[in-house]
């Protein structure tokens, strides 16, 4: 039996490029090309493939969207996602989905064939890239809005009493925010708190500027 694969990307070169990988595999097959997540949860339920290799970010339904309508109606099928770096909390809320695996454009196709393989089977495919974004997008959803700001702050230059007028607190209010900040991302100051949001691109990635 061969693993029936439905691809699921809005750019047509990756769906030609995926299309032809996999048709060249003896034990996979392609059952559907779809553009976006619309079509791919149509094409899920109508085909009843064993995996979809889904692109995170497509137009009028994004993959984490398309994931968790997929594994309601289709509950059979799993789902791999495909994703580039920066989509670090779309793609915790694709696995959260119900999403089996992940991984980043770039992965070898050795690596991409063998994570289908293993999903069909039944495990799990995340590679420790993955999982490292999927930690960052976890530390930054354990910060408050009110800390997100305070960090987005730091991160422009601003000093603790610039913070502190910006946001109308007082200056020992930032500094405590700091604080909590601090053990939250497991850093010891300020410098390395806004080294590892730029360094991971956190805020960016969350749209907090």
């Amino acid at each position: 039996m061969k693993i029936k694969i439905l691809i699921a990307d809005d750019h047509s070169l990756m769906r030609v490029g995926l299309d032809a990988l996999f048709s060249h595999q003896k034990d996979m097959a392609v059952v559907g090309l779809a553009c976006d997540g619309v079509e791919a949860v149509a094409l899920a339920r109508e085909r009843r493939p064993d995996v979809i290799v889904m692109d995170l970010m497509m137009p009028k339904m994004n993959g984490v969207e398309a994931t968790r309508l997929v594994r309601q109606s289709v509950p059979e099928t799993k789902v791999l996602i495909l994703t580039s770096f920066g989509t670090a909390p779309e793609l915790a809320k694709a696995v959260a989905s119900g999403a089996s695996g992940a991984f980043i454009k770039s992965t070898p196709t050795e690596d991409l064939l063998a994570a289908v393989r293993t999903i069909a089977a039944g495990g799990k495919a995340f590679p420790d890239e993955v999982r490292q974004m999927i930690d960052d997008n976890r530390q930054l959803s354990d910060l408050t809005d009110r800390q997100l700001e305070i960090l987005a702050a730091a991160t422009r230059g601003l000093t603790t009493s610039d913070i502190a007028r910006q946001l109308d607190i007082s200056v020992s209010g930032v500094l405590k925010h700091f604080t909590v900040i601090f053990e939250k991302l497991g850093v010891a100051n300020r410098t390395e708190a806004v080294a590892l949001a730029l360094n991971r691109q956190m805020l960016k990635a969350a749209g907090r500027h």
